[in-house]
């Protein structure tokens, strides 16, 4: 379908300097059968004039979102224009780790032709401060992801977009009904096709700032509530029988303060909430706050409400 193996996706927003680091380390891969897509969103020419000085250094095609396309539909508006067999998303403040990066996706991608999604290993790095964080799976939660890919919502192993390769098919878009599950959506439904293939080597610098969707989300109610149910709704109740997605959600009503059902309402959300969920609530209620915020102790009544409700979860 292409003549190009991976087409590099960067949806960019107003954001220069980090585009910039992001193209300089694009320049710098060995691997050189690509094609680099730029969507923009900005109101400014910045971010084009800033691709024309790449042009000479590898292909690079820039379109302009009018309108903005938002939070993660200028995702898909950069998938929608690939041509590579491959596509590479690359958030505009992550960057290639060494020239090497893109070359070992290539090179994972052309040893496994019957799969459709890799993954590497990352480095965060916190612009606050100079720390650096290798981030690897470990051989437990690597192994229950392909056993149950629904476990992401109890933790994302897999990490943002930008360390991942995916079979370039126009088939599995990001949904843009969501901004704190979208990644994790976006891979399980990938995953119920293929197996995911990691790469144990830190291929990308992921950039750690305050602006982030993600950091903004972080336990809103009103943002996690709803995409948590839709989430729910997409992979089913009976997930819950993983007993990693149930302590997610066990977690989740916890952390929310999630008393009763009128605050679900009141945060979004109209659809139906399964008797499982119900009966979490109810339970959390009962129990005393320094027992519940207390991990041993919440993981015990988690355990023993899994033991009373893990056979009607069908």
């Amino acid at each position: 379908m292409s003549n190009v193996y991976i087409s590099i996706c960067i949806p960019a927003y107003k954001r220069v300097e980090y585009l910039k680091r992001l193209l300089d380390s694009v320049s710098l891969q060995r691997f050189r059968d690509f094609e680099v897509i730029v969507t923009d969103d900005s109101l400014s020419d910045e971010v084009r004039i800033l691709c024309n000085k790449y042009e000479g250094l590898f292909p690079v095609q820039y379109y302009k979102n009018t309108p903005a396309r938002g939070t993660p539909e200028n995702w898909n508006e950069a998938i929608r224009h690939a041509k590579g067999e491959w596509i590479k998303l690359m958030h505009d403040d992550d960057w290639f780790s060494s020239p090497d990066s893109l070359g070992n996706f290539a090179k994972a991608a052309k040893g496994n032709n019957d799969q459709a999604f890799f993954y590497a290993a990352f480095k965060n790095i916190y612009e606050d401060s100079d720390r650096v964080e290798p981030v690897h799976i470990n051989s437990f939660r690597k192994k229950k992801l392909e056993q149950e890919p629904a476990t992401l919502f109890s933790s994302n192993v897999i990490g943002p977009p930008s360390v991942t390769l995916v079979k370039n098919d126009q088939t599995v878009w990001y949904d843009k009904r969501m901004k704190w599950l979208v990644d994790i959506d976006f891979y399980f439904r990938r995953l119920r096709n293929t197996k995911p293939v990691y790469i144990n080597q830190p291929l990308i610098n992921v950039g750690i700032n305050k602006e982030q969707v993600t950091r903004i989300a972080f336990r809103v109610p009103a943002v996690e509530i709803p995409e948590n149910f839709l989430f729910m709704e997409k992979t089913g109740v009976h997930r819950l029988k993983n007993m990693l997605v149930y302590d997610a959600w066990w977690r989740s009503v916890r952390n929310l303060s999630i008393k009763d059902i009128a605050f679900i309402r009141e945060n979004g959300y109209s659809g139906e909430i399964p008797a499982v969920i119900r009966s979490m609530i109810r339970w959390q209620i009962k129990i005393p706050g320094v027992f519940l915020k207390t991990g041993v102790f919440s993981k015990m009544f988690m355990f023993i409400h899994y033991l009373f409700h893990r056979h009607s979860l069908k």
